[in-house]
C-alpha cells in the first residue's frame, strides 16, 4: 500500500548558506488536515528559484520515506546529527513524504491518484547547494547523485486536496523512461 505520510509546505525565507544570505524554501514543515493542491503546487507553499523548482511540471515534490534511514545514517557519520536522530518530515524539501514507493518503481508519465487529486510523475529532482545546507554537510548532493535517492517532481493533473494518511493508487504510464534511471543518466552527464 502506498500512503502519504506527511504533507509539507514552506514560505521563502532568507538563510545563511555558504556565508551569504540566500532565499530558500527547502525547509518544509508538516501541516495537518487537507491542503489544497493547485496547478502550481500546494496552497501555502513557495519556491525560491522558479528556474529550477516549481511551475506546471514541478508543482509538487514527493520523496520516499524509505530513504529517511539512509539520510539519518549519513548525517550521523558526517557528525552533524546524533546516531538515530530522526529527520523531520519535509527537511529534504519535499511536499509529500510518501511511504511504500520509491524511484525505481516510478516512470515518467505514471499517475498518482489520491482521494482528492491526481498527480503525474514528470522528472527527478536535481540536488543543489541548498540541499547540502539542509542536510548539514557539503557532500549531501553528491550522495544523492550516487544513491539515486532523488524523489519525484509531479505535475497536477486534477487539482483538489491532499492530506497525511491519504492512500495513493499508482496508475502506470507508458513505462518508457524510469525515474531513477533518468536521474542517474543526468547525474553521469553532469559529472562528466
Amino acid at each position: 500500500m502506498i500512503k502519504i505520510q506527511s504533507v509539507n509546505i514552506a514560505r521563502v525565507e532568507m538563510r545563511q548558506i555558504q556565508g551569504r544570505p540566500v532565499p530558500t524554501a527547502i525547509g518544509k514543515r508538516p501541516v495537518a488536515g487537507p491542503v489544497a493542491v493547485l496547478p502550481l503546487g500546494l496552497a501555502g507553499d513557495e519556491q525560491a528559484d522558479l528556474s529550477v523548482h516549481g511551475g506546471l511540471s514541478k508543482a509538487v515534490y514527493a520523496y520516499p520515506l524509505l530513504h529517511y534511514a539512509f539520510w539519518q545514517t549519513v548525517r550521523a557519520q558526517a557528525q552533524v546529527a546524533a546516531q538515530g536522530e530522526a529527520l523531520a518530515f519535509g527537511v529534504l524539501g519535499e511536499n509529500l513524504t510518501v511511504d511504500g514507493l520509491d524511484e525505481s518503481k516510478l516512470w515518467i508519465g505514471d499517475r498518482l491518484r489520491l482521494p482528492g487529486c491526481t498527480l503525474a510523475v514528470s522528472e527527478p529532482r536535481q540536488p543543489c547547494f541548498k540541499f547540502n545546507a539542509a542536510m548539514g554537510f557539503n557532500q549531501a548532493s553528491k550522495l544523492m547523485a550516487q544513491s539515486g535517492y532523488c524523489g519525484a517532481y509531479l505535475g497536477v493533473l486534477h487539482p483538489g486536496t491532499v492530506q497525511a494518511g491519504d492512500e495513493v493508487e499508482l496508475i502506470p504510464g507508458p513505462r518508457e523512461v524510469n525515474l531513477r534511471e533518468l536521474f542517474m543518466a543526468r547525474m553521469k552527464r553532469r559529472s562528466a
